[in-house]
């Protein structure tokens, strides 16, 4: 169900105006956490995918709450990454649509578990200057800006413009010497900081608390549970916790 919010969010008082109206559908609870903004291409490759969805994975897992757009490329990465019960999705249209097309199911999932957040009324579609509207809220919402790859023509420098008149830290990832020019011009010009490391970055950050869940999950796999049973329960964190090492899968049977 499509809600007004009625309530005040602190963060977006960094924006040049506080939006005249938000509606929202899931937890409003996630805008209580610590909150991390990713974004970038819509058309990552292969290096930036991999690195994108560990990044907001290994975030997650430290109680940090994702934010993003719900975009194609990196966005639906960062969403992924974090979990949908772990994330807060932005759009640039109205609640009632769910755009892109080809992330409806991601959308959908974060609506039961996570928070969608739009300023636009029903029936309104994306436009241009929407996705800059949505772009500075997902912007004031992080404490950070995490922009993992971006041409010189992205949207995600819009964003970048947004972090620097709110004197928000920017991150990126390194690239070769011809790829995501855009935020290798952020590198060059001082603008952004480079991450060698994602655990020693997150832990640069001070952010050491991580989920209650991971306790429940590890306590859950001591029993030896099938692979079924564990999947039945937790869902997608039983895969993550296999690629983190934190558990072994072998013969249908999870161990620690």
């Amino acid at each position: 169900m499509i809600n007004s919010a009625t309530f005040n969010i602190p963060q977006l008082h960094k924006m040049k105006q506080y939006p005249k109206e938000l509606f929202y559908i899931g937890n409003t609870n996630l805008l209580q956490k610590k909150m991390i903004s990713i974004v970038g291409t819509r058309r990552p490759n292969a290096y930036t995918k991999k690195f994108t969805y560990e990044m907001a994975q290994k975030l997650s897992l430290k109680n940090i709450c994702i934010v993003s757009g719900a975009a194609m490329g990196v966005d639906a990465l960062a969403h992924n990454g974090a979990g949908a019960s772990n994330t807060i999705a932005v759009v640039a249209n109205s609640l009632d649509i769910r755009y892109p097309a080809v992330n409806k199911n991601l959308i959908a999932q974060i609506e039961k578990e996570g928070l969608m957040l739009s300023q636009f009324p029903q029936t309104t579609q994306a436009r241009l200057y929407s996705f800059v509207q949505r772009n500075e809220i997902v912007v004031a919402l992080g404490d950070i800006l995490i922009v993992t790859q971006a041409d010189r023509n992205s949207g995600s420098l819009r964003s970048v413009e947004f972090a620097l008149e709110m004197g928000k830290k920017i991150y990126t990832l390194p690239h070769r010497l011809g790829e995501s020019l855009g935020t290798q011009d952020l590198l060059k010009n001082g603008f952004a900081e480079v991450i060698y490391d994602i655990d020693s970055f997150i832990e640069s950050l001070g952010y050491s608390q991580e989920i209650t869940q991971d306790d429940d999950i590890l306590e859950f796999c001591k029993s030896y549970p099938t692979y079924d049973e564990a999947v039945s329960k937790f869902g997608e964190k039983i895969f993550e916790y296999e690629l983190l090492g934190k558990i072994k899968i072998g013969n249908g049977v999870i161990s620690l």
